[in-house]
């Protein structure tokens, strides 16, 4: 049987669930890791593989089929149930026992579509270059061969290990009373939000915290800034400190000031990384090529060390790992800590912002302020068919008055007026611009020129 090759994407498994899913496609993907962790030399002695699922309509059913994969290739399960990706990443990471897993989730993307994570011992996902492309190989090519031994299945819960490890990152009695509105998206939030705040002195206005694989209310995705419109309105509504919203799975957030206005996704990240470095004083942090450099800039005064990176969560998990970096921040809202085993947590994301307003006794819009040192043009895309050959115009065009260029991802370039980022998609014939200058004069009249060497009618 043959699948859809389009559905192995660069950090995970995904497509339309009627289209390019299916029960024998999610149990060839449970036997498929078991077979490439043994290609590995992987010693399954007392070792076990998690599985989880988000709540999507079609999840059970491929969480059942992943299940009986792994069990067919003898290897024992650790069912966790519902999950955010936070939660189930800690699950892989946490216990020596367990040698990575697999969640059923396709994670913001909208209803009719679902997939798989797969995700090593180390918190690590299994993608393009590092084991993608020899799970597809299996699912696709290989003969699995019954043998006489079949894994068993435990039920576990490890909420209580994940909340203790948060907990004692940010102390409860560190957080005063604040009033805030959470919107779970009608995602996997409500899995552990409302447990860990639970135990806050903090009053809670909870919205679309149903989970609900159809989406009922708005596409569960922070970075779609039209998608906190209801979570904008309620702030303002009940005088709320601020509002925090999640993406599908949970693994990514949006934040809402006291005046109801959306917080630059790089100025997120900024926050919470100076309060990194109140736990972890002069270490180095890593900041994605398409941030404002107001983060690398107020970082580096507060005495982090930086480094930029490339964009995408294996690599940076990866690169955080090699460098030893304390901290990541990403502009699509991921935020990665080397004290949850180089991961996303979303739950210690919203416990520092509690303590950081506890302790500085600020409003939310004042403790960005500093950050908006510049105008971001926020991410542009452009469809086009020779990426390559444009990409090579706009370096040509422009080198000669670059004060700084880099390769590290796509075609970054750094001038006396700000800097640009031109990288291009994998998958579509789309180039992506991002672009920052000192005023919103100079980023508007800078995108309208990058548009025309590009080749955009304006």
């Amino acid at each position: 049987m043959r699948f859809n090759d389009k559905i192995f994407k660069a950090y995970d498994i995904r497509g339309l669930t009627k289209e390019d899913l299916s029960y024998e496609l999610a149990y060839r993907v449970g036997r498929a890791f078991v077979v490439f962790l043994k290609s590995k030399k992987t010693d399954f002695v007392g070792k076990k593989i998690v599985v989880g699922k988000d709540m999507r309509e079609s999840s059970e059913d491929f969480y059942n089929a992943v299940i009986k994969g792994i069990n067919d290739e003898g290897v024992d399960v650790v069912k966790i149930g519902l999950t955010s990706t936070p939660l189930f990443n800690f699950a892989c990471a946490h216990y020596s026992e367990n040698v990575g897993g697999i969640m059923v989730t396709a994670s913001h993307n909208p209803a009719e579509y679902n997939g798989f994570k797969i995700t090593r011992e180390n918190g690590l996902p299994v993608g393009q270059g590092t084991g993608m492309e020899e799970i597809k190989d299996f699912v696709q090519n290989y003969e699995f061969e019954d043998g006489e031994v079949k894994g068993g299945v435990e039920e576990k819960s490890v909420f209580e290990d994940y909340k203790n490890l948060i907990f004692s990152l940010v102390p409860k009695e560190s957080i005063k009373p604040l009033k805030i509105v959470v919107d779970g998206g009608n995602g996997m939030a409500d899995v552990t939000v409302p447990k860990v705040l639970a135990e806050l002195p903090v009053e809670v206005e909870y919205m679309y915290m149903e989970p609900d694989g159809t989406f009922p209310n708005h596409e569960a995705n922070p970075l779609k800034t039209e998608t906190l419109r209801d979570l904008q309105k309620k702030v303002l509504e009940v005088g709320a400190d601020f509002g925090f919203a999640f993406d599908g799975d949970a693994d990514r957030i949006g934040l809402v000031d006291e005046k109801g206005e959306v917080v630059s996704a790089s100025f997120v990240g900024g926050l919470v990384g100076l309060e990194n470095l109140v736990k972890h004083p002069n270490s180095l942090m890593l900041y994605d090529l398409r941030l404002s450099q107001a983060v690398k800039e107020i970082w580096e005064e507060n005495g982090a060390k930086t480094q930029m990176c490339m964009v995408g969560h294996a690599l940076i998990k990866n690169m955080m790992k090699k460098t030893g970096a304390t901290f990541s921040s990403e502009l699509s809202l991921h935020l990665y800590y080397n004290d949850v085993y180089d991961l996303e947590s979303t739950d210690l994301s919203l416990l520092y912002f509690l303590h950081i307003i506890s302790r500085e006794g600020k409003k939310l819009s004042e403790l960005v302020e500093p950050f908006k040192r510049y105008v971001h043009s926020n991410e542009i895309n452009f469809e086009v068919e020779d990426k390559d050959d444009i990409m090579k115009k706009i370096e040509e065009s422009y080198k000669d008055s670059a004060l700084e260029i880099s390769y590290l991802d796509g075609l970054w370039m750094r001038f006396d007026w700000g800097w640009f980022s031109l990288r291009k998609s994998n998958t579509e014939p789309v180039l992506r611009l991002n672009l920052e200058a000192r005023t919103k004069e100079e980023t508007d009249g800078k995108v309208v020129e990058l548009k025309k060497e590009i080749g955009i009618k304006i």
